[in-house]
């Protein structure tokens, strides 16, 4: 299934529609990592819908993609303010895509796991998926099995630590937050 803003995995409900914004800059694989979660939640046997803005992407521009998933999805865009989770890869981004947010809605960031903390700086992207899963109730070999499925067979170890490294440090500020 799926999660809300908070510990949705625990909980073992599954709202009707979880909502969620991926933003970045044009390279840092924000839609891979937004092929991944959307792959994994197909594999959680939900109904998925994703739309990709690509803006000037190839020049490191503004990417965002917006990925909903639940019992059943009619349109693939987040409407404005009804973001369950806001990925963001580029700090410098967070002005832009605010406005998707749902009031009590989650922003994950460079704040969790920042690309310099990863075997691989390339890896942010895995690495805040990583921490976007303590939140949901996917199951994690459904990530994993998502990740593996979009990368080369020679990037699975570092993305697996990296997934690892996201995931340790989200779950770490959950407790943190919930004592």
């Amino acid at each position: 299934m799926s999660g809300s803003a908070g510990s949705g995995a625990e909980a073992g409900r599954v709202p009707p529609i979880v909502n969620v914004v991926m933003a970045g800059l044009g390279g840092q694989g924000v839609l891979t990592a937004s092929d991944i979660l959307a792959d994994a939640a197909l594999r959680a046997g939900l109904d998925v819908k994703k739309a990709e803005v690509h803006g000037m992407s190839q020049r490191g521009g503004l990417v965002t993609s917006d990925i909903r998933f639940g019992q059943r999805v009619w349109s693939p865009m987040v409407p404005p303010g009804e973001a369950d989770y806001l990925v963001l890869l580029a700090p410098s981004e967070m002005e832009a895509v605010q406005g998707a947010l749902k009031p009590d809605g989650l922003v994950l960031g460079t704040e969790i796991v920042a690309a310099e903390d990863l075997p691989n700086r390339r890896s942010l992207n895995v690495a805040l998926l990583g921490a976007l899963s303590v939140h949901l109730a996917i199951p994690m070999e459904h990530l994993l099995d998502a990740m593996r499925a979009a990368l080369p067979e020679k990037l699975h170890h570092t993305n697996e630590e990296a997934f690892a490294i996201g995931r340790e440090r989200a779950a770490r500020m959950v407790h943190t937050t919930e004592a």
